[in-house]
């Protein structure tokens, strides 16, 4: 079953239950995903759902960041919320041995030495990591192993 599939189930039981909040994320996830096939003129794959839902996922973040600057609990609580859902629909992430491991890993694989071979890492870290972890966490963790 594909996320689209599962966020139109997901979408009839937040109906079905009342739960306004839930139902508005899942609408909100659907359009975006809907948008996107419609603007690449195809069906998406399941990859590309998940960078759909990754891009928004990260939207949130950076809204709960400025909104915790500003004050605006709030707005912090309703991006937590809208974030929780959108991750339950993304792959487990990944726990931070294991990603440490894997940006080592990546970092041989390269062939990477010094901070300025970041731009050799990232491509081949971001394929094995993609969708299961922060791209900016990720970044970070790369800079600190080169020396940065």
């Amino acid at each position: 079953m594909s996320i689209l599939d599962r966020l139109t189930e997901d979408m009839k039981q937040a109906m079905k239950s009342g739960e306004k909040e839930r139902l508005g994320t899942i609408r909100l996830l659907r359009g975006q995903i809907k948008d996107t096939s419609i603007y690449q003129q195809k069906e998406l794959s399941e990859e590309e759902e998940i960078a759909v839902l990754t891009n928004a996922a990260k939207k949130r973040r950076e809204s709960i960041d400025a909104f915790k600057t500003a004050g605006r609990n709030d707005l912090v609580e309703k991006e937590s919320y809208e974030l929780e859902i959108i991750q339950s629909y993304l792959p487990e992430q990944i726990g931070p041995e294991e990603l440490e491991k894997i940006v080592d890993a990546a970092i041989r694989e390269s062939g990477a030495q010094t901070i300025k071979d970041l731009g050799k890492v990232m491509p081949v870290l971001m394929a094995k990591v993609k969708g299961r972890a922060d791209g900016k966490l990720t970044s970070q963790l790369v800079k600190n192993k080169l020396g940065m």
